[in-house]
């Protein structure tokens, strides 16, 4: 016993005194609530991100970046963590705890000597100081420098000012992890932030899962303004990296935590809510202007980050290390073999009877996405009926708690007898079937479920078994028959919004 603490803690004391040159830092850049292909780089015409695709061109864009999970929180505990939502108790749900068992990359590297730190959004919603930790699992906050946004929906923390307060506090031979978390593009925005910008609803693409209307485009470049708004610290960020030297060996990754806060988007496994933007550089080891169409998922950059550092993983990972990808001068699809990525959720918000969630376990391969809902007979948005201030039952289709409220949900719900609207409200909010499979290179938004269709059948039971093995093989609760021990971890907002919640 006493040679393994030898070793752990001279693995910790050689890698404190290498040269920083030896080893890259790190920047994680995360948005919150923001969907694939919504950067310019991608070709989105509504919306502008020259910092991101900064990082694209020097570096490689990823067309297949997908999430841990449709919402913030467990996505976030999956990146930190390096595993799947479903392995991680309390924290593979929303707002609820960290396990300190469960360390994270940025702790990790802490003890390695990394100065670390975070601004705006680490991990959360939830309470991570209940196991005893007292910084955020992403790092220590970083928010004394402020400012005055153009809109009052954005966060008023000066994201790219707390960066260089961090960076002045390393000492010169250090090596950094920094984590920016934006709370943009999240909800509340400021109406009319897209067209008060100069932007037109004419440059609106309008998702085939919503419904064209002049409201939802509106809400949408507003949308567009908040990724602009995180875009442009990032750019500060990168410019300040590269004034000072240290950008070329900077390790940058540029996502989003989950998809839009759109209805059938964010706290759904579709396409909208897992597949998200992605961009990775790092000038000194990864040839530039590239495109990989390789899946990659947020556990596999969690174990990039090990292996780009050389520091052992205090757990086993369920994600595979895509430096190999980075340092390789190839565009396209890099490694074959690299054929699924998973992504998971179990509660979001306070959405029903008693505090339950709407579990949902996903696969996506390169040509489909497979969706196991769980508990079908529960409504996948939340209950229709909440409760009003005075205990009273409210008006139908006045919960759907677990969509964010916006003026793209409230067009639907205002007009649901208008056959066009209640076409679009019921795809975000009736009940489904308990499989759902979608090919992705027909029905990118997710609209023809296949799973019951004849000529699919073969490819429905082969994608269901490799699912169920990867399910079985990682010991999944919901697949061993345990999954209520999810309903049992505590929510830390406490929202009484149905009969029976406490």
């Amino acid at each position: 016993m006493r040679s393994i603490c030898l070793v752990a803690f001279l693995q910790v004391f050689l890698s404190s005194i290498l040269p920083a040159a030896d080893r890259p830092n790190i920047l994680i850049a995360i948005s919150d609530d923001q969907s694939f292909p919504h950067t310019s780089a991608y070709g989105c015409t509504f919306v502008n991100t020259p910092a991101f695709d900064r990082v694209a061109h020097e570096g490689v864009l990823f067309t297949n970046g997908f999430a841990a999970s449709p919402g913030c929180s467990p996505s976030r505990a999956a990146f930190l963590t390096g595993q799947n939502t479903w392995q991680i108790e309390h924290a593979g749900t929303h707002d609820s705890y960290f396990p300190a068992q469960y360390r994270t990359f940025p702790e990790i590297l802490k003890d390695h000597g990394y100065h670390v730190g975070m601004t705006g959004k680490g991990w959360g919603p939830g309470d991570y100081k209940h196991d005893g930790r007292e910084d955020n699992p992403a790092g220590k906050a970083y928010s004394s420098k402020k400012l005055k946004p153009p809109y009052s929906g954005m966060n008023k923390l000066d994201y790219a000012g707390n960066f260089k307060e961090f960076l002045n506090e390393k000492s010169a031979d250090q090596p950094f992890c920094f984590w920016y978390g934006a709370t943009e593009p999240h909800r509340p925005y400021q109406d009319g932030e897209g067209l008060k910008d100069g932007k037109s609803l004419d440059q609106v693409i309008v998702p085939n899962f919503l419904p064209d209307d002049p409201i939802v485009r509106r809400d949408l470049l507003d949308y567009a303004v908040e990724i602009e708004w995180f875009d442009k610290h990032l750019g500060q960020m990168l410019d300040h990296l590269e004034k000072s030297g240290q950008l070329d060996n900077t390790i940058v990754i540029v996502t989003a935590d989950n998809g839009m806060s759109f209805p059938r988007a964010k706290a759904n496994c579709y396409e909208a809510g897992i597949h998200v933007p992605l961009a990775i550089c790092w000038k000194s080891a990864a040839p530039g202007n590239r495109v990989v169409t390789d899946l990659v998922g947020f556990t596999d950059l969690t174990a990039t980050l090990y292996d780009a550092t050389s520091i052992q993983p205090p757990q086993p990972l369920s994600g595979k290390s895509i430096l190999p990808l980075l340092k390789s001068d190839k565009s396209g699809l890099i490694e074959p073999g690299r054929d699924a990525v998973f992504s998971a959720r179990e509660r979001h918000s306070s959405s029903r009877y008693n505090n339950l969630g709407y579990p949902q376990r996903a696969m996506r391969t390169h040509d489909y996405l497979l969706i196991w809902n769980c508990t079908p007979d529960r409504w996948p948005a939340g209950d229709p009926r909440g409760l009003n201030n005075d205990g009273s039952l409210a008006p139908e289709h006045s919960a759907y708690f677990d969509i964010d409220h916006c003026p793209t949900l409230s067009l639907m719900t205002d007009h649901p007898d208008d056959p066009h609207l209640s076409h679009f409200l019921n795809l975000a909010i009736a009940k489904r079937p308990e499989y759902e499979l979608f090919n992705i290179k027909t029905d990118p938004s997710c609209l023809t479920n296949l799973a019951d269709d004849p000529a699919h059948q073969k490819t429905f039971e082969a994608l269901k078994s490799k699912l169920n093995q990867t399910l079985t093989s990682t010991s999944d609760p919901r697949i061993l028959g345990t999954g209520e021990i999810f309903e049992t971890y505590p929510r830390m907002s406490k929202v009484r919004r149905f009969p029976g919640d406490d």
